[in-house]
């Protein structure tokens, strides 16, 4: 039974780095589409163009976390399949898969919520992006002439123009899937609670951190310390924590939303209640999409070595805080490197 578990673990894993792949050949597509339109065809040339599905794809595959929570036969596979289908449908322009994607993703886990920012960028603009600042200014001497002639009109003419079609079709959709979703639900759960006891089950389980048994994240190590007195003040906190930092980043990344929903996933996966290691094969995984941007980013190796070093101590770092009750500080340390490393990959050198 065990063995035909992993079997379909082992398949969610494969179809989600599959349509991983075919989200990167989406994305670079229309990037080479973007870098022709503002004529950089040389930097283009000149440049190692990586083929970004397949490094992402690899990545996903491979990397320890995603390993780690197949053997452990753990539902985070799922959860990680339902979002990659929305991304995939939003970058492909589907409004019915991402919309099942979304509402199934939202259902399984509250916080992939948030994304709804970034599958709306994608279906509005699509995933036509500007290249990136290093080829802008690569290529600024080469067109500062034909820049001056034209305006404003050749610096824009890789912007695509903002639909609202593909995201009312969206809308429709959420909602036949969710009354669609809520209806078995109702019919299933009719003698056990209803809906009103999924929700409380499941939504008020994530927001109201009731269970303080020792995991990955930091909330059950800050709730087990903090008095009762200022237990609802600092849930508010906690839990409006991710919600503050949705609108900034979605104006500093609008025109490169499926870069945002990267980084969405990585603060959900460092920031969450609940974190598994499945989260962090997620996100490491969309990583691996933008593999022709992360090879002009700065103090690669340091950052590499560093997250790479800090993995490796969390088996020791379980063992001292979970079995020995010993270095009561060698937790919140260890999840503050792993914080601060994440945190650096994302945003040093990426602009």
């Amino acid at each position: 039974m065990n063995a035909q578990h992993s079997l379909v673990f082992v398949a969610v894993d494969f179809i989600a780095a599959m349509l991983i792949r075919s989200t990167g050949r989406t994305l670079q597509m229309a990037r080479n589409r973007s870098l022709k339109s503002l004529d950089l065809r040389k930097s283009v040339n000149n440049s190692v163009n990586v083929s970004a599905g397949d490094t992402a794809s690899l990545i996903y595959l491979w990397n320890p976390w995603t390993i780690i929570t197949c053997v452990g036969s753990c539902t985070s596979p799922i959860e990680n399949l339902m979002v990659v289908i929305m991304l995939h449908g939003a970058c492909s322009r589907l409004a019915p898969l991402a919309a099942f994607g979304y509402v199934m993703a939202t259902h399984l886990s509250l916080y992939p919520a948030i994304l709804i920012l970034p599958v709306a960028l994608l279906l509005g603009y699509g995933p036509d992006t500007p290249p990136t600042k290093v080829f802008l200014q690569k290529g600024l001497s080469a067109n500062k002439i034909d820049m001056s002639d034209n305006g404003k009109g050749t610096s824009q003419k890789g912007f695509g123009q903002f639909s609202w079609k593909p995201i009312l079709h969206f809308i429709l959709w959420v909602f036949i899937w969710s009354c669609y979703v809520l209806l078995l639900n109702s019919i299933i759960l009719n003698k056990v609670g209803g809906l009103q006891e999924m929700f409380e089950k499941t939504y008020g389980f994530i927001l109201t951190v009731k269970d303080l048994s020792p995991n990955i994240g930091v909330l059950w190590y800050f709730f087990a310390e903090v008095f009762d007195f200022f237990r609802s003040f600092f849930l508010i906190v906690f839990n409006m924590n991710i919600i503050f930092m949705v609108l900034p980043l979605a104006i500093r990344l609008k025109h490169r939303p499926c870069f945002l929903a990267f980084v969405y996933t990585a603060i959900v996966a460092m920031l969450k209640s609940y974190p598994s290691a499945g989260d962090s094969a997620l996100y490491l995984g969309l990583l691996g999409l933008f593999a022709n941007e992360l090879a002009e980013m700065q103090f690669t190796f340091f950052l590499f070595f560093g997250y790479i070093g800090v993995s490796l101590l969390s088996p020791v770092m379980h063992n001292l805080w979970i079995w020995r009750v010993s270095l009561s500080l060698s937790l919140s340390f260890y999840t503050h490197m792993l914080c601060t490393v994440t945190n650096m990959a994302v945003f040093t050198g990426y602009w």
